[in-house]
């Protein structure tokens, strides 16, 4: 019998000041079995990153052809193509056509700096892509079945609050 996604509850807050975006977003996003907690703060913060009404989660660890988050237009195109790791070549180019912006976001220390010195090169080519690397060390603590969390962004840095554990988070475009 296979185990199930665990289903979180998250009350997200986000005041971004850096593009004047205030928003309250209830969510309903299904980690999966084995995506630990760290890369599940991981999806939330790139979430939190570009929070829109039109941003969604997608199946991503469960459909290859998919993203971890998007945002589609009215007419169903892609905006907004969200990848969080060190992803193939492949896939990134897979990506870059589909989609008008493309971010992937890193966050394993040691391996995303391997992984970048290995692909930038081959990279540099795409124009709608984007490269950034998450700090966010210690924001798996804050996960639990049901979130509130408080974020505000300001000059590029993400606070990030749930009434007990208060962390800064931060972000390098590679």
């Amino acid at each position: 019998m296979a185990i199930s996604s665990t289903i979180n509850k998250v009350s997200l807050n986000v005041a971004d000041i850096d593009r004047h975006y205030y928003q309250l977003h209830e969510l309903t996003v299904a980690q999966h079995p084995s995506e630990t907690d760290f890369r599940f703060m991981v999806r939330l913060i790139a979430f939190m990153a570009n929070a829109s009404e039109r941003l969604y989660f997608t199946k991503g660890l469960g459909d290859n052809d998919e993203p971890d988050l998007w945002q589609k237009n009215l007419t169903d195109d892609i905006e907004l193509w969200i990848d969080l790791g060190q992803p193939d070549e492949k896939r990134i180019r897979k990506a870059c056509g589909r989609a008008k912006q493309v971010i992937i976001y890193t966050y394993h220390d040691r391996k995303a700096k391997i992984w970048w010195e290995q692909q930038k090169g081959k990279l540099e080519r795409f124009n709608n892509l984007k490269v950034i690397h998450i700090n966010a060390e210690g924001a798996e603590v804050m996960v639990k079945r049901a979130m509130q969390l408080q974020c505000n962004i300001q000059e590029g840095e993400i606070y990030l609050s749930d009434g007990d554990t208060n962390l800064t988070i931060t972000m390098d475009v590679l």
